[in-house]
C-alpha cells in the first residue's frame, strides 16, 4: 500500500490554500466532496479503493485528520462497484465491501490510526478489459475509468547479473504502461558474533525512472559496491553470503504518471500548484499499475570482486 494513500496531498493542499488566498470562506455552506484513491493491478488477489470525504473545521486540518475519524470518514457504507468492458461487451459488476484495518501504525500516513476503513473486492481482473468505477452516495454518482497495465517481462539480464562494469536492466513494454520505476533488491545472509542464528537481509537500490518508453535503465557496477560499503556495517568477525538480486520494474498507467509528475514537480509558493483528478463528481485518482520481478544470481566475477576486494564486508564464497 506504499503509494496508494495519496490523500495527504489533498489535506496539505487545504492548509496551503488557507495560507495563500483571501477568498476562501471557512464558514461557507458545507459541500460533500467525495475523495477517491485506488490502483488496480491484475497481479493482486484483492482490489482496494480508499473513499473518504473532504472537510473543513476550526484549527489545524492535519490534527483533525489524525484524531477525528468522522471528519473524513462517511458514517455509512457507500454503494461501490467496478464494471469491466471487453470487446464492447460489459462484464458482470464487481461489488465492493468494506473492511476496517486495525493495525495501522502512527506515521503510516496523515490519517487517524490504528483503524482505517477501506473498500475491497476479491474478484480477478481481466487485463484486456477497461474498468469503470461507480460510487453512489445519497443520490450522487461518482465515477472514474482506467485501462489496466498489461503484463511484461524483464529481458536483461537473462541468467546472471554483473556489477564488474557498466550494464543495464531491460524489459518489454506493457500495454497501457507509461511510467517505469526500476529497483534492485540485493539479498544476502549475515552471521556475526553474538547472533543466535543467520539473518536474511536485503539492500534496496533504486535505479530511477524511465518515462520515455525506452525499456532500459543503465547502471554502473562501481555504484553497487559503493552502496554496499555505505549501507552495510563492517562488523568485526561478520560473515555474509550473497544471494540473488531481485530485479523489480514497476509500471504505472498514464493517469498515475500524470498524478505523480504533478505532485513531484518543484512548485514554489509563488506559483499555483495544479490539481490533478480523474474522478467525475469527486476528486482523487483512480489508475492502474503492474510490476515484473525477476531474481538472478551474481556472475562469478562479481562474486569474486565482492569477496576479494571488499574484505571488511565479510562476504564468503558459497560452501559446496
Amino acid at each position: 500500500m506504499k503509494k496508494i494513500l495519496f490523500a495527504i496531498v489533498l489535506i496539505s493542499g487545504f492548509s496551503l490554500l488557507n495560507n495563500c488566498t483571501t477568498d476562501f470562506d471557512l464558514y461557507a455552506e458545507y459541500k460533500d466532496i467525495t475523495v477517491v484513491y485506488g490502483l488496480l493491478d491484475t497481479s493482486d488477489d484483492t482490489s482496494w479503493v480508499k473513499i473518504t470525504k473532504a472537510f473543513v473545521g476550526p484549527g489545524n486540518a492535519l490534527l483533525i485528520a489524525r484524531n477525528e475519524p468522522d471528519s473524513s470518514n462517511y458514517s455509512y457504507k457507500l454503494d461501490v462497484k467496478l464494471v469491466g468492458v471487453k470487446n464492447g461487451i460489459e462484464q458482470s459488476p464487481i461489488i465492493f465491501d468494506t473492511l476496517t484495518l486495525h493495525n495501522k501504525r502512527p506515521g503510516d500516513s496523515t490519517f487517524y490510526f490504528p483503524d482505517q476503513r477501506v473498500y475491497f473486492a476479491t474478484t480477478n481482473l481481466d487485463q484486456n478489459a477497461k474498468y469503470s468505477l461507480f460510487i453512489y452516495n445519497n443520490g450522487n454518482e461518482i465515477t472514474a475509468k482506467t485501462p489496466l497495465v498489461g503484463s511484461f517481462l524483464v529481458t536483461q539480464p537473462r541468467n546472471r547479473i554483473s556489477f564488474t562494469g557498466n550494464s543495464a536492466i531491460e524489459w518489454s513494454l506493457a500495454d497501457n504502461g507509461k511510467r517505469y520505476e526500476v529497483f534492485l533488491l540485493f539479498n544476502y545472509k549475515e552471521f556475526a558474533p553474538g547472533y543466535s542464528d543467520t539473518l536474511n537481509k536485503i539492500m534496496p537500490w533504486y535505479l530511477g525512472l524511465d518515462k520515455e518508453d525506452k525499456g532500459k535503465k543503465a547502471y554502473t557496477g562501481e555504484t553497487f559496491y559503493n552502496k554496499l560499503e555505505a549501507e552495510l556495517e563492517a562488523i568485526p568477525g561478520v560473515k555474509r553470503w550473497a544471494g540473488k538480486v531481485d530485479i523489480v520494474v514497476a509500471c504505472g498507467s498514464e493517469t498515475l504518471s500524470s498524478y505523480l509528475d504533478i505532485n513531484e514537480s518543484d512548485n514554489s509558493l509563488l506559483t499555483e500548484v495544479p490539481v490533478f483528478s480523474n474522478i467525475e463528481g469527486g476528486t482523487g485518482v483512480f489508475a492502474s499499475r503492474h510490476s515484473s520481478i525477476k531474481g538472478v544470481p551474481l556472475t562469478p566475477k562479481t562474486l569474486e570482486k565482492l569477496v576479494e576486494d571488499y574484505p571488511d564486508l565479510g562476504f564468503q564464497y558459497p560452501t559446496k
